[in-house]
């Protein structure tokens, strides 16, 4: 089969589309014939190999997939040959053919299409796990979602739009996606490259109460202006370090005010604990895409053989939502 291989890890370059061994399917997984993937932020760590894959799973780059299911494996009875599915997987997604584990399937709405599909398992799950499941964002509550414009905080907001309509939403970003950020949905919006140390900004918003909820995947830089923006029994949710892994914090304040830290990865739990994640995405999230309340927003589609551009894209950071990887009809 056709899928992205590397070369060695380093730059976008690396990548080309290369001929590989189709995967077989063991009793508990589905063979899908990709139709659709999507890029996401740990493909380009992984790319230059901070970010291995899981034990057991494919080294191709690639988190999530949209298609069809070609083949299933012997312990499978509830999904069939033909079946239009978007899932999770450990690893794989650049390729026209990969293998998922069938508690890991959701099956697309007959609203969706292949492109849309392949953009809702690891951000939307991501940000649902995170900002609902472990965070706990409840209708009337405030939370704050750090990196307006990508993936994961674009269905961040929407989903918190759509599953507690009347919670405040502030968004941080860079001033070229701001208004977007404010069209989508963010009650307030702060310039990150203006106002690194935004908790004075929320401590104004909120009436000095706080942020009940912070999905933040910046890591040391905000932790101090993020425990001081967070309520009384606030929750911050840790998704990933990209300024640095060490910085001080306040335990005593942090105690009095019951805050706490909470730190969180997808990819790496257990496939049983996914596959309850996935189950419960299916019951409360899923209906608001088949009935088209939650739209995923595309940037742009590139087809397999443009994976380098794609990458560069997300390099640049000049996307809005999701890049697209087509990789058949």
């Amino acid at each position: 089969m056709k899928a992205v291989v590397m070369k060695e890890f380093g730059t976008p370059d690396v990548m080309s589309v290369g001929d590989i061994e189709q995967p077989q399917p063991k009793d508990n997984e589905v063979l899908i014939k990709v139709v659709a993937t999507s890029i996401n932020r740990p493909d380009l760590v992984q790319r230059v190999g901070n970010y291995p894959p899981p034990p057991g799973d494919s080294e191709i780059l690639g988190l999530e997939v949209a298609g069809t299911i070609a083949a299933v494996g012997s312990s499978v009875d509830n999904w069939k040959i033909g079946d239009r599915v978007m899932t999770l997987v450990g690893g794989g997604g650049y390729a026209e053919y990969a293998v998922a584990y069938a508690n890991h399937l959701m099956p697309i709405p007959d609203s969706m299409s292949f492109e849309e599909a392949a953009c809702v398992c690891e951000s939307y799950i991501t940000a649902f796990l995170n900002v609902f499941m472990i965070g706990g964002l409840e209708d009337g509550q405030t939370a704050i979602l750090h990196g307006g414009g990508g993936g994961v905080n674009t269905a961040a907001i929407q989903l918190a739009k759509a599953l507690t309509p009347n919670a405040k939403l502030i968004v941080t970003a860079n001033p070229a996606k701001m208004e977007r950020v404010r069209k989508l949905g963010a009650d307030l919006v702060i310039d990150y490259t203006t106002t690194p140390d935004f908790a004075d900004v929320v401590k104004e918003f909120t009436n000095k109460k706080g942020a009940d909820v912070i999905l933040d995947h910046v890591g040391a830089q905000y932790l101090k202006p993020n425990m001081s923006s967070l309520a009384y029994k606030g929750r911050l949710v840790i998704i990933g370090v990209i300024s640095g892994i060490k910085a001080e914090l306040n335990l005593a304040l942090m105690m009095v005010k019951r805050q706490q830290i909470i730190g969180s990865v997808l990819r790496s739990r257990p496939v049983s604990e996914k596959g309850e994640v996935v189950e419960e995405f299916t019951r409360r999230a899923l209906p608001k895409f088949a009935d088209r309340s939650i739209v995923p927003i595309i940037e742009k589609v590139f087809p397999m053989e443009e994976v380098v551009a794609a990458h560069t894209m997300m390099e640049e950071d000049k996307h809005f939502g999701k890049i697209v990887l087509k990789i058949s009809e």
